[in-house]
């Protein structure tokens, strides 16, 4: 099932807002594992001991090492922004209302794509946050113990700017906010099994009446919750949608 033309009409008529959420399988078609699939990054890592406050205090040689090589990664030529990054993009410029992306992914590529109302809810990968002042930086590197805090200086204090299990996501009253008052939800390559956000659409759905739709490769734990669906690669199925939405369907190639 989709959304139908004249439920867009409707939506676009009144400048709807509109709130995205993305999970790894969007990412996924730019060549990043994802992190839940069978062989995803959590069936080769005990998540205990590199994604928690506790395995940073116990280890952090390791959780540095780990979130190093996430990071390495990002820089291979090959990862680069995909068709369904680049729709989004496109969406957020044309679209008459509001646009909010709300990504669970710690990579860069929404941002290199060219979104601009972006939130990472999980964190970023190529910033780091120092323990010491709580002050955010950019990093492109390895970090270790031994790097100073462009910040305060201080060294020892430095983290990735990721968002570890046990933690509290980030800026969640604005998502709230713009899930409260949008008109439609949009999840595109999420498992629907990682809360809060698994929750959303039911906050979209309960408090804002909003339509909701679920993009993704195939029915995600949350299928169930979601009116609308469209199942498939997310390289093919958001650019079709984004050019529905924009009334461009028919000048597609």
């Amino acid at each position: 099932m989709s959304i139908s033309s004249t439920l867009i009409e409707i939506l676009r008529n009144e400048a709807a807002p509109i709130v995205i959420l993305t999970g790894a399988g969007i990412s996924r078609e730019s060549g990043l594992h994802t992190f839940r699939d069978p062989d995803g990054i959590w069936a080769r890592y005990d998540i205990s001991e590199v994604a928690t406050p506790e395995a940073f205090i116990a280890n952090p040689e390791l959780v540095q090492s780990f979130y190093n090589d996430r990071r390495q990664i990002l820089h291979d030529a090959s990862v680069i922004p995909n068709a369904a990054h680049q729709a989004l993009v496109r969406l957020e410029q044309e679209w008459p209302g509001e646009v909010l992306l709300v990504t669970q992914n710690i990579d860069d590529l929404h941002g290199r794509a060219g979104s601009k109302n972006l939130i990472h809810v999980h964190g970023e990968l190529l910033k780091v946050r120092c323990n010491h002042c709580d002050a955010i930086s950019p990093w492109q590197d390895d970090l270790g113990a031994g790097d100073a805090c462009p910040a305060c200086g201080k060294t020892g204090g430095l983290r990735p700017h990721v968002v570890w299990f046990g933690e509290m996501p980030l800026e969640m009253e604005r998502i709230y906010q713009a899930l409260e008052n949008c008109g439609l939800f949009i999840s595109i390559g999420t498992s629907g099994n990682v809360y809060p956000a698994a929750g959303f659409v039911e906050v979209a759905h309960h408090q804002a009446q909003a339509e909701t739709l679920e993009i993704n490769l195939e029915p995600s734990d949350g299928a169930s919750l979601f009116d609308h669906a469209l199942y498939g690669p997310a390289t093919k199925c958001v650019p079709e949608f984004v050019d529905q939405l924009l009334g461009r369907a028919e000048n597609r190639s």
